[in-house]
């Protein structure tokens, strides 16, 4: 039985919330928080789908404290978990958190409890995830190291942190033009990148909840412990998900054991495994692809012109027939 209260976030898609709470029921944790949107006007389907899901968590069948915040109408993906989440860290001082589309290993909830008590009143540790992207790059000899990406299928945190979530992000202008900032992501191309999302962002642009995390995580130096195996697998790339519609090289990953638990000796953030988890599975990846083509075929633009000149040439000079007699 998982001790930690679970924070669990579903939707419209029955057929994940079936394969995902099967698992989460093999762990029977002691208590739950399920949190629903409700259907989307225009979407005829919605109303139905919803109501399937939410009949699907209804089957608990073991000794568990249950606690339903259901939205009737549809608040989005950023109101819902942001109003969900200050919901669960008003009950409790810590959760584990998992959306519909998340397929964790048992494991998972070993690593997430034992974060949880170990760095409980540690100001730098903010999040525990159960994601790793290093593509089976092992960073250090201990169980997790330290990063700044929070990734959010599957996690846990504490109230202490959560509550200094700033969902408006209002430190963002002045602190876009910090040297702090600047000294966090050195590499221009990383920063630009960030940028952009966050000016979107603070411009509410953009419907997520997970950006403005991240971003406040960031801005008050909040790491995360990261183990060195993937703990969790997102099953829900497809057309139906929010923001997980196209297939990426961190969809659908496998998940291994973790094992007996090995401490890192010091805390502080692996600088070259966040720098290939940008590359990795992040934009800067596609960006490094597109920047390789664009120059792959300005050098063959560069080579068809010389060749053009060199013909033009050719044809340009006189003609001597040397066959010809005197």
């Amino acid at each position: 039985m998982t001790s930690v209260p679970v924070a669990y976030i579903i939707f419209n898609r029955p057929d994940l919330t079936q394969a995902t709470f099967a698992a989460l029921r093999t762990q029977q944790p002691a208590e739950l928080f399920i949190i629903a949107d409700g259907p989307r006007p225009g979407h005829p389907t919605d109303a139905v789908r919803c109501q399937e899901t939410r009949a699907i968590v209804e089957h608990i069948d073991w000794p568990c404290r249950v606690h339903r915040n259901y939205s009737d109408s549809n608040l989005g993906c950023r109101k819902r978990v942001l109003s969900g989440l200050d919901w669960v860290f008003a009950e409790v001082d810590r959760a584990i958190i998992l959306e519909d589309d998340c397929l964790p290993h048992p494991d998972f909830y070993t690593f997430c409890q034992t974060m949880l008590d170990r760095y409980e009143n540690d100001e730098r540790i903010w999040v525990a995830s159960g994601s790793n992207f290093q593509n089976g790059k092992r960073r250090g000899d201990a169980s997790y190291y330290f990063s700044r990406f929070n990734h959010c299928w599957g996690w846990a945190t504490w109230r202490r942190a959560w509550q200094q979530n700033e969902p408006q992000m209002s430190f963002w202008p002045e602190w876009k033009q910090s040297e702090e900032w600047k000294a966090m992501w050195p590499h221009r191309r990383m920063r630009s990148y960030w940028e952009k999302i966050f000016d979107r962002m603070y411009r509410a642009e953009i419907d997520s909840w997970a950006y403005s995390w991240k971003a406040s995580a960031w801005y008050h130096g909040g790491l995360t412990a990261t183990p060195n195996v993937n703990l969790v697998s997102n099953i829900g790339f497809g057309p139906e998900a929010t923001h997980t519609q196209v297939e990426s090289p961190v969809s659908r990953l496998q998940v291994a054991s973790l094992g007996p638990i090995v401490h890192p000796e010091r805390v502080e953030v692996h600088k070259k495994a966040d720098n290939f988890t940008y590359w990795f599975a992040f934009k800067g990846r596609r960006q490094g692809f597109k920047k390789q083509v664009i120059r792959s075929v300005t050098k063959l633009k560069r080579a068809l012109m010389r060749m053009k000149h060199r013909i033009v040439g050719l044809s340009e000079m006189p003609f001597v027939n040397h066959s010809a007699s005197t």
